[in-house]
C-alpha cells in the first residue's frame, strides 16, 4: 500500500503546471474583473500587482482608481499621496484625482488645496477644463472665490493651440517653428515636445522625431502620449525588442482620463493589438463621456472587424452612418462588408495592414476617385493631415516615380508648406538632379522668389528665375515668349511634368544651336512644335492638324519647326539621354 501511494504521489507531481505570478498576471485578472464589474476581485488583484512591483506608479494609480470607484476615497488619497511623495514625484495628475476624492467626501477645503496644487504644478493641463468646472463647484460650496496665482499648463497655451491647429491642417513646417520656439521658452512643456515629435514624423524626418520623443521620456518617464508615440516609432523603425518591451508596459496600463484611453486605444490598434483596442474603444463608448462621436464608433468598428467580429463591426458602422449621414466613409465600409470584400488599407510605411484607424476612406479608394476626376486634388485632401503627411513621407522615402508624382501634386496644392518642402528638397545632396529641376519648375510656377539655392551635380548653386539653362550665357525675351505661349496653351491639358519637359526641350534646342539661334518671327509656330514634340515623347495622341488649329497657324509651319528641333536635338536617339529616368513611363492627363 505504501508503494502504491508513493507512485500516485509521483504521478501527481508530474502533472503540476507552474504559473508565473507577476504584476502582469494580476493586472490582467484585475482588468477582466473590472470588465465583469467584479470590483472586489479587481481590488484584490490590483493590490497583488502593487506587491509584486511596488516601484511602478502605474500599479499604485490603478489601485487608487478602483478604490475611488468603490467609494473608498480616503484610502485612495493615501495611495495617491504615496505616489507623489515616494514613487514618482512627476505624476502631478494625482493632485487632480485627490481633489475629486476630497470633493466626493465633501471636504471642499482639502479639495481646493489639491486642485490648486494640480494647476500650479502640472505642466500638461490634461484636466484643465475639468479643473475649471471643479473650481466653480468649490467656489459655490465655500461661498468664496478660489485664489489661483498661476496655472503652469497655460504657459504658452495660446501658441501651443495654434501649433496643434496647424498640425490638424497638415501645415507641419509652420507648426515645427512655433513648437521649437515654445520649447525653448518652456523646456518642461511636454505636450509641445510630443507634438513637435509628431510634426517631425509627419514630415518624414524620422530621426528628429525619435530624438524628440526620447527627450520627453527622459523628462517624464510616464508620459502616456510619449510612450504611445514611441511605440509607433519603434514599429516604423523595426525595433522589435524595444517595441515588445514597451507594449508590455502599455498592456498593463489602465488610464483614468478619457483622452489617455483614446490615445492608448488608437495606438494599440495601429500596433496590431486589436483585441486591446476593441476593449478600450468599447470602454469609451460605454462611459458615455465621448458623446455621440461618429469617429469613435468608426474606430470601434475597425477594431471589431480586425478581430473578426463582423456583425459587431456592421452594427457600429450603421451607428456611424446614423450619426454622420453625409459621410461616404461608413457607407463605403458597409458596402464592402455586404459584398464580402476583404478590407485593407495602406499606411505611410507602405506595408499592407488591417483597416486603418483613421476616419477616412482607404487611400487606394481616394486615389481611384482622383483618377476619375478632372478637377485635381479636392480641398478636403489638400487639408487632410494624413494625406499631406503621406506626400511628405513619399518625397523623402519614395522611389523616383513616386517622388515625381508628389512634386507634381505639390504644384497643385501650392501653399507655403509645400514651398518649404520643395526648397529643402533642392538642397538634398543625394536626390536626383532631374527631380530637383522639376521641383524648381514647380516652385517657379508657384511664384517662389528667385534665385533659389540648390545642390546640382554635387555642387551648391543659385538658380535664377528664368528657365534653368546653365549652358546659355543669356536668355532672350523672345525665347521666353515662345515658352510662355506654349505653357499657356498646355495649361490644364498637360500635367506639370509634361510642361517641365517641354521647357527642358526648348532649352536643349537653343543650347545645341547657340549662338546661331533662329530669328523668332512667328512664336506660335515654335510653341506649337514644342507641344507636338512633348506630346509625342509622352506617347500622347496628337496630329499636326490638331496643334496647328489650336495655335492658329498652318500645318506646314508646325511640321517645319518640328523637323528643325528634332534634327538639332536628335530626339529619336537622344530621348533616353534627355529623360533617362522616365523614358519608359507613359503619363497621360492629370495623373497624381
Amino acid at each position: 500500500m505504501a508503494k502504491k501511494k508513493l507512485v500516485a504521489t509521483e504521478q501527481q507531481e508530474h502533472k503540476v503546471i507552474s504559473i508565473q505570478m507577476d504584476a502582469t498576471f494580476f493586472f490582467e485578472r484585475a482588468v477582466r474583473s473590472l470588465d465583469r464589474l467584479h470590483y472586489d476581485k479587481a481590488l484584490k488583484y490590483f493590490r497583488r500587482a502593487v506587491e509584486y512591483e511596488p516601484d511602478n506608479p502605474v500599479n499604485h494609480c490603478n489601485l487608487a482608481g478602483i478604490l475611488s470607484e468603490m467609494g473608498n476615497y480616503g484610502e485612495s488619497n493615501e495611495i495617491l499621496q504615496l505616489i507623489i511623495d515616494k514613487v514618482d514625484t512627476t505624476m502631478t495628475e494625482c493632485y487632480f484625482y485627490m481633489a475629486n476624492n476630497y470633493a466626493n467626501m465633501e471636504d471642499f477645503e482639502a479639495a481646493e488645496v489639491a486642485i490648486i496644487q494640480y494647476l500650479e504644478k502640472d505642466p500638461h493641463g490634461q484636466f484643465l477644463e475639468e479643473s475649471e468646472e471643479m473650481i466653480d463647484l468649490l467656489s459655490y460650496e465655500l461661498e468664496r472665490p478660489t485664489v489661483i496665482t498661476s496655472i503652469k499648463s497655460r504657459e504658452g497655451l495660446f501658441e501651443h493651440d495654434k501649433a496643434r491647429s496647424l498640425l490638424e491642417e497638415g501645415r507641419f513646417a509652420e507648426a515645427v517653428r512655433i513648437l521649437q520656439r515654445l520649447i525653448k521658452k518652456h523646456p518642461d512643456f511636454m505636450a509641445a515636445r510630443n507634438n513637435l515629435a509628431l510634426a517631425y514624423y509627419y514630415m518624414g524626418r524620422f530621426e528628429k522625431a525619435m530624438e524628440t520623443i526620447k527627450q520627453v521620456i527622459e523628462l517624464d518617464s510616464g508620459n502616456m502620449h510619449a510612450l504611445c508615440n514611441l511605440a509607433i516609432f519603434y514599429q516604423h523603425n523595426g525595433s522589435k525588442e524595444e517595441l515588445e518591451e514597451l507594449l508590455a508596459l502599455l498592456r498593463k496600463t489602465y488610464p483614468f482620463h478619457q483622452d489617455h484611453v483614446f490615445k492608448q486605444a488608437t495606438t494599440m490598434g495601429i500596433l496590431g493589438e486589436h483585441e486591446t483596442a476593441y476593449r478600450l474603444f468599447k470602454r469609451l463608448l460605454k462611459s458615455g463621456e465621448a458623446g455621440m462621436d461618429p469617429c469613435l464608433y468608426h474606430y470601434a468598428a475597425v477594431a471589431a472587424y480586425n478581430i473578426g467580429r463582423l456583425a459587431e463591426a456592421e452594427r457600429l458602422w450603421l451607428q456611424t452612418e446614423k450619426l454622420d449621414p453625409q459621410s461616404d466613409i461608413p457607407r463605403f465600409y458597409l458596402s464592402q462588408l455586404q459584398q464580402g470584400d476583404t478590407l485593407q488599407a495602406i499606411p505611410m510605411t507602405g506595408e499592407k495592414t488591417s483597416i486603418s484607424y483613421h476616419y477616412h476612406l482607404p487611400f487606394e479608394e481616394q486615389f481611384r476617385m482622383l483618377e476619375r476626376s478632372n478637377e485635381g486634388i479636392p480641398d478636403y485632401m489638400r487639408r487632410d493631415p494624413l494625406v499631406r503627411s503621406s506626400f511628405f513621407w513619399a518625397l523623402r522615402h519614395g522611389d523616383m516615380e513616386t517622388k515625381l508624382q508628389v512634386i507634381q501634386a505639390f504644384g497643385i496644392i501650392a501653399d507655403s508648406e509645400v514651398e518649404d518642402a520643395l526648397r529643402d528638397f533642392l538642397l538634398e545632396p543625394n536626390e536626383d538632379d532631374y527631380l530637383k529641376k522639376v521641383a524648381f519648375f514647380v516652385l517657379r510656377s508657384m511664384g517662389a522668389d528667385a534665385p533659389l539655392q540648390a545642390v546640382l551635380e554635387g555642387e551648391a548653386t543659385l538658380i535664377q528665375s528664368r528657365p534653368f539653362s546653365p549652358n546659355l550665357p543669356l536668355w532672350e525675351p523672345e525665347w521666353q515668349k515662345v515658352l510662355e505661349l506654349a505653357l499657356q496653351k498646355m495649361h490644364k491639358r498637360y500635367d506639370m511634368i509634361q510642361q517641365h519637359d517641354l521647357e527642358t526641350l526648348w532649352v536643349e534646342y537653343l543650347t545645341r544651336v547657340y549662338p546661331i539661334t533662329p530669328k523668332i518671327v512667328k512664336m506660335e509656330g515654335w510653341a506649337a512644335a514644342l507641344e507636338y514634340l512633348t506630346a509625342k515623347m509622352h506617347r500622347r495622341a496628337i496630329s499636326y492638324g490638331e496643334v496647328a488649329q489650336r495655335y492658329g497657324i498652318s500645318v506646314a509651319t508646325v511640321s517645319k519647326n518640328v523637323k528643325i528641333i528634332d534634327q538639332a536635338c536628335k530626339l529619336k536617339e537622344k530621348m533616353d539621354a534627355i529623360f533617362p529616368k522616365f523614358a519608359h513611363v507613359v503619363r497621360q492627363g492629370n495623373d497624381i
